[in-house]
This record gives structure tokens, C-alpha cells and sequence, in this order.
């Protein structure tokens, strides 16, 4: 779980997510009892370290319009999370996200508009709250943005979508306090994650920022898969 919790991190500061495409099956498969929690607990913390060493170029109206549907995803996530099982909720997950990627990766160049932050909103929501990997949506919207805008705009997008998730899961009585202890036990891995992260970032050509979001997104939806169809069978 350090290792995981390590690379995603990692990531994540490099591309402006991958913390749930690391983590999530890496913790599924050593404590399952502790998803989405622990996860969504990290998911809040990192984009704050994150904010804190670079907090230029967010784009406020975009997640201010994301805001209102994400709350709706939210409710749907808690809901299916009480209605449905974790294989077939990442199945469904996987499949659109995958579907997304394979679309926009050269036919498809996805607007950024009120109607797709209201969808991305609302699909992050859903996805974030039911498998703790809510970021693709977001970042396929934002894939085409300078590299500074797509990692500050998700940092803020993870923090609030995050908090909300917890919040929603906390009121359907599916939220387990002393899962709260073991993401504190994982924050000073967040903040080496963070550091090494920055190093990598310094490296890396802007122009590979776009190949490098939508890979991770990929990767995501595939991992939702593997794990959802070994669970299923």
C-alpha cells in the first residue's frame, strides 16, 4: 500500500491525476474493507499539498460549473453503492471512461463548455463516489489545457469532489471512522510522492502532458475493468 500510494502520488502531481488508478486495486486487493474510504481521504489530501507549492491557473468557472452535478453524481454513487455491487459499478465505470478515451484520442475533440462541465460534473460524481476513481471525466474535458491549468483545476476538483463523496457516504451510514487513521498514517508518503513528482514534472515536455492524461485514463479504466471482471467471475 506505501508503494501504491507512492507511484500514484507520483503521477498524479506529473499528470494531474493517478492516485486512484495506482491505489485502488493495489488497496482492493490487500484490505478491501478499507475502499473507497481511505482512498477518498488521500484523494482529499494531495491535491491540497499540491495547491500549496502551485496554485496558479485554475479555471474557477469551469468547477464552479461542474459544481451542482456533481452533487447529483454524488447521491447516485451512495445509491448505487447500497444497490449494487463494487464489480459491477467498476464495470460500468471502466466501460465509459474507456469508451471516452478511445473517442477522443483522435476522432472526437470534446468542447469545453457549460454542458460538458455539467457532465463531467455529474459522471465524476458517480464514478468518484461508487469505485474512488473520478478524475478521467474532468481530465479528458481539460486534456487539450496547458499543463499548469490541468493539474491546479483537478487539484480543486479532487479536494471539493472528494470531500463531498465522504460527506455523502458519512450520511448513508457508509463511512467508517477508523479508516480516517490509516489515510494519516499514508500522508508522509503523499508528501514524498509530491516531491519526487515535481522533480519528474521538470523534466517532462508540455507537449506530453495531453499522451500522458489520457494513458492514465486508459490505464484507469482498464485496472476498473480487470479488477471488476476478476471479481464478477
Amino acid at each position: 500500500m506505501l508503494c501504491a500510494v507512492l507511484v500514484g502520488a507520483v503521477v498524479q502531481n506529473l499528470v494531474g491525476l493517478g492516485l486512484g488508478l495506482v491505489g485502488a486495486p493495489v488497496i482492493t486487493l490487500v484490505a478491501p474493507d478499507l475502499m473507497p474510504d481511505v482512498l477518498l481521504w488521500l484523494a482529499v489530501a494531495l491535491p491540497l499539498v499540491t495547491l500549496w507549492r502551485d496554485h496558479g491557473d485554475i479555471d474557477w468557472r469551469g468547477l464552479i460549473w461542474t459544481a451542482p452535478t456533481r452533487v447529483v453524481g454524488t447521491v447516485g454513487g451512495v445509491a448505487a453503492i447500497a444497490a449494487l455491487s463494487g464489480a459491477a459499478l467498476g464495470v460500468m465505470v471502466g466501460v465509459i471512461v474507456l469508451a471516452a478515451v478511445l473517442l477522443t484520442w483522435r476522432a472526437v475533440t470534446v468542447p469545453l463548455n457549460r454542458g460538458t462541465l455539467l457532465g463531467a460534473g455529474l459522471l465524476g460524481g458517480f464514478a468518484g463516489t461508487a469505485s474512488s476513481v473520478g478524475g478521467p471525466p474532468m481530465a479528458l474535458l481539460y486534456q487539450h489545457s496547458p499543463p499548469q491549468r490541468i493539474r491546479t483545476t483537478l487539484a480543486v476538483y479532487f479536494t471539493t469532489g472528494s470531500a463531498l463523496s465522504l460527506g455523502g457516504l458519512a450520511l448513508g451510514g457508509q463511512l467508517d471512522a477508523t479508516h480516517f487513521w490509516v489515510a494519516v498514517a499514508l500522508l508522509p508518503v503523499l508528501l514524498v510522492g509530491t516531491l519526487l513528482g515535481s522533480r519528474v514534472r521538470q523534466r517532462v515536455p508540455a507537449a506530453k502532458v495531453r499522451p500522458a492524461v489520457l494513458v492514465v485514463c486508459a490505464a484507469s479504466a482498464i485496472v476498473l475493468l480487470v479488477r471488476s471482471g476478476l471479481a464478477l467471475g
